[in-house]
């Protein structure tokens, strides 16, 4: 455990494990296979990047999101370490030479999207390759039971015939023990493990708020809240109406949705996370590899879709173990909108049989072709095509992916990047015989490092300022060397991708099982009533009502939410919560402590002690350490 503190110290700066990272960490190094449940914000990333250091070998890590995957890649590298993610959005060269890198030992990590490790190339080299583990992020997808369920992750179990002896950890925030367990079956733990973390956030107070005026309690809640927050809506037209009206009523609000540039969101959430732009107003395209700690409060005026997603998007506030605030913001009106929610999220199987037959048509896929292959996919031009509605092609689109036949990616942000084909030596001889393009390929080797091993991401307008020429013409610099061999050049791309995971087949072939359809549905039911007896259930506290969801039982009411409040279960008096909390500053005054430690040291029961916790999180008097360790204030 020794030289993972080291690695821990010497890239992350921090000095010590949570508790559950700890273990996760050490059951991996153990050969064992592993199931870790840490909710969101918890830390998951270190529980296999810090062993992947430590491990010969490379880690492979499955992951859905291709932006998650390149965000962690590119903090991997400025952090030092060798990584790579491999995508959909990748050329058949670019892949080839990382598989033959990874190979050779090239990357600590290499990130993959599920849809890549079924193909032939990609399982050929995996098993040269010497692997430390697998990592599965996301795990949840793995079943058809989890809420996000997604065929292609179904291939990470052939990886195990490939590498039998190299163990798998799998990693989520959200799974119930009906998932928990299908997660294991399937992914073929050699004997169960789970290794799970404490659900409960003592920091995050949960809240309901019954309104038959959203928009005027909206803002009567961000104004009683100080601090950066977040507002979640469904609909991408209502979160530019919400920023505007929030805007007139003196919040600096910015919007937020899929349907934006890359560039604008980027910009966007740049501003969020500096805090020039109090309150983000968005859809739940926002929150992925959100790297912002201290956001004091999460709403949602609109019902999520179930327990798991506003589990996960509530758990964005308050990381920093100060105290936040989680709520939802409905009335009776949402209980007929989700009525309306399951018919629309599950078109009838002849509609999402006519959007198949048209895809193909307009990617110009003919019938027994397209396996594998990535098409550049906008969803508008699709349905001004063919003139179909955009709710009913996006949510078929989303039914023929979880029935295996396609793949659908948000928007990539893939950049320019280029590898030279020629080796130094005939490069040199061609700058000789080819003087025109001499001085620009020295600005191509004087700005960017390991162009000869691996594909490396340019920029065409930094180019064009150091060289003082218009960009244009580096382009066509690029373009033409890539004609003439010396180099490879990948041009950007900023578009959707979709990709065939069968064969395209025509209308009357394609099998919808109507079975597994009505099954898929009940589930997306079940999930959304339970996410509706969360909102509506007036005697229990919200806290438990989360925890048993997932499995967690036993849990003391929380004494903060509303249903705490209006039934006076406001926990340990004041006395008594300053007698504890004066015990607990005194230890804190020796060094950082966790909770269990301080459980031990104290020797009292669980309830009280967060209570007591959550008492001097209010008061400012402790703080929670990026390790999880609470520390005194000051």
């Amino acid at each position: 455990m020794d030289k993972l503190l080291d690695i821990l110290k010497q890239y992350w700066g921090f000095d010590s494990f949570r508790k559950v990272q700890a273990d996760i960490i050490n059951s991996v190094a153990d050969g064992k296979d592993t199931l870790g449940l840490m909710p969101t914000g918890g830390g998951k990333s270190i529980t296999f990047q810090v062993p992947a250091m430590h491990m010969k070998g490379v880690c492979l890590v499955i992951s859905p999101l291709i932006a998650l995957m390149n965000d962690q890649v590119e903090k991997l590298k400025m952090l030092g370490i060798k990584a790579i993610a491999l995508h959909s959005g990748l050329s058949y060269k670019e892949l080839s030479v990382a598989l033959d890198n990874m190979v050779f030992g090239a990357y600590k990590l290499v990130y993959v999207s599920p849809e890549r490790i079924a193909g032939n190339v990609f399982q050929a080299k995996i098993a040269q390759a010497k692997v430390s583990f697998i990592t599965v992020d996301e795990a949840h997808c793995i079943s058809q039971w989890g809420y996000d369920f997604r065929p292609s992750y179904l291939e990470v179990a052939n990886l195990r015939k490939i590498i039998p002896d190299v163990p798998v950890l799998a990693l989520t925030a959200t799974a119930t023990p009906e998932v928990v367990k299908d997660i294991q079956d399937k992914l073929e733990f050699k004997e169960p493990n789970v290794i799970q973390s404490d659900f409960s956030r003592e920091n995050l107070v949960y809240y309901v708020r019954y309104s038959e005026s959203k928009i005027a309690d909206l803002v009567t809640v961000v104004r009683s809240i100080k601090g950066s927050g977040i507002i979640y809506l469904r609909s991408r037209k209502k979160t530019r109406e919400i920023a505007e009206h929030l805007l007139r009523n003196g919040v600096v609000a910015e919007f937020y949705h899929a349907g934006l540039t890359y560039e604008n969101r980027e910009r966007k959430q740049q501003q969020w996370t500096a805090g020039d732009v109090r309150v983000m107003v968005a859809t739940n395209a926002f929150g992925m590899g959100i790297d912002k700690s201290n956001v004091r409060f999460v709403i949602h005026l609109d019902l999520p879709d179930s327990p798991e997603a506003y589990f996960q998007e509530a758990g964005r506030a308050g990381r920093d173990g100060k105290k936040a605030f989680a709520v939802l913001i409905v009335n009776n009106h949402d209980k007929s909108i989700a009525a309306q929610r399951v018919a629309t999220s599950f078109p009838e199987i002849a509609e999402v049989k006519r959007v198949y037959s048209a895809l193909g048509n307009f990617l110009q896929v003919s019938i027994g072709n397209g396996k594998g292959v990535s098409y550049d996919f906008n969803l508008y031009d699709f349905c001004s095509a063919y003139k179909m509605n955009s709710l009913v092609v996006y949510n078929s689109l989303k039914l023929l992916e979880k029935f295996g036949y396609i793949e659908l990616t948000d928007e990539l942000n893939n950049p320019s990047r280029i590898l030279f084909l020629l080796e130094r030596d005939d490069l040199y001889k061609f700058q000789i015989e080819n003087a025109k393009f001499d001085g620009f390929i020295k600005l191509l080797l004087r700005s960017y490092t390991g162009v000869f091993s691996d594909f490396t991401f340019i920029d065409e307008k930094v180019l064009s300022k150091r060289a003082n020429v218009p960009e244009d013409l580096v382009y066509q610099y690029l373009v033409k060397l890539s004609q003439m061999k010396v180099i490879s050049y990948v041009p950007a791309r900023k578009t959707p991708l979709l990709i065939y995971t069968e064969e395209r087949l025509d209308e009357k072939s394609l099998y919808i099982s109507y079975e597994y359809y009505s099954e898929r549905r009940k589930r997306y039911e079940d999930r959304l009533n339970a996410m509706l007896h969360y909102a509506f259930t007036t005697d229990t506290c919200r806290s438990i009502l989360l925890l048993e969801y997932f499995g967690q039982q036993g849990a003391e009411p929380c004494g903060y939410c509303d249903v705490c409040k209006s039934k006076g279960m406001t926990g340990p008096t004041r006395e008594k919560l300053e007698s504890i909390g004066k015990d607990i500053t005194e230890l804190l005054n020796v060094g950082p402590m966790s909770m269990t430690e301080l459980l031990y040291a104290l020797e009292i029961n669980e309830d009280p002690l967060k209570h007591a916790v959550h008492y001097l999180l209010e008061e400012e008097k402790v703080v929670y350490r990026k390790d999880g360790r609470l520390e005194n204030a000051g």
